[in-house]
């Protein structure tokens, strides 16, 4: 088992790693670096395809997570194509970036985009290993892991389609949105994203050496929490919405949705002589 993980593993790197640089190059000629995330998408439905195909599991597991992942990457790699690529600008993250950086910014975003190549394949544990176990049927923790998922992807494409028709209007460039799902996370997108990444987790665990799956939403959540996730982000809409989005971090969760904080009133009160 060992030895086919390792050949798959390798040939999955070989397969991301020509698919960024090409992405590396499309950047380069659009200047907008955002097409990383479309790739990064794509690129996890790709490894999860490519194991079910290469794999020597139990075909209706490694089918059933294939599926899972493939519609998820493909769907999200669409959406970040035409909500942060197709006709946009460059998103203010990336912007952010170019003037941290300064010099040498092709060779930095090649690394860079290499780096998210390496990624792809570590967080495609879930979908490898289950890929490799021939066990038949499917277990309890592989229906619980696909129920979690199922959940956590409707979640997060109603979270997706609510801020995207909110900055479809013309109306509210610069302002915050603050219903539906986004009244109870700053940032839903982002929770379910994770959740989605822990249904995969637990889907594994019903393969040998299943627990490794779980390095997964642990990096996820590292990197969904951390600088390149909801602190950059956070720190992009301070930027450019200030007050307004101070506000809207007093009141709402970061992360897991929870019922919205009353705002204290602001307000003089003359004091009695």
């Amino acid at each position: 088992m060992l030895a086919s993980a390792l050949h798959l593993a390798l040939s999955g790197l070989a397969i991301i790693a020509v698919m960024m640089f090409a992405l590396w190059i499309v950047h380069l000629l659009i200047r907008n670096a955002a097409i990383v995330d479309v790739g990064w998408a794509a690129g996890l439905a790709t490894l999860a395809i490519f194991y079910a195909v290469e794999g020597p599991g139990y075909y209706a597991r490694k089918w059933a997570i294939a599926s899972m992942a493939g519609f998820w990457g493909l769907r999200l790699a669409a959406y970040l194509f035409f909500s942060r690529v197709a006709g946009k600008p460059e998103e203010g993250r990336y912007v952010q970036l170019r003037k941290e950086w300064k010099t040498h910014l092709a060779l930095r975003f090649l690394f860079f985009y290499e780096f998210q190549a390496v990624l792809t394949v570590v967080l495609s544990l879930p979908f490898l290993l289950a890929s490799l176990n021939p066990a038949a049927p499917l277990g309890r923790l592989e229906k619980i892991g696909a129920a979690i998922w199922l959940v956590s992807i409707c979640g997060e494409a109603v979270a997706d389609f609510q801020l995207n028709r909110f900055r479809k209007k013309p109306e509210n460039r610069g302002k915050t949105y603050r219903r539906g799902l986004w009244a109870y996370s700053r940032h839903p997108n982002y929770f379910f994203e994770w959740m989605i990444w822990v249904g995969y987790a637990i889907f594994a665990l019903g393969s040998p050496w299943g627990w490794l799956g779980m390095i997964s939403p642990a990096l996820m959540l590292y990197f969904l929490l951390g600088a390149t996730g909801i602190a950059a982000t956070e720190a992009q809409a301070l930027r450019t919405r200030g007050v307004e989005y101070r506000a809207y971090q007093r009141t709402t969760s970061t992360f897991i949705p929870w019922f919205p904080k009353k705002e204290a009133a602001n307000y003089f009160v003359p004091r009695q002589t």
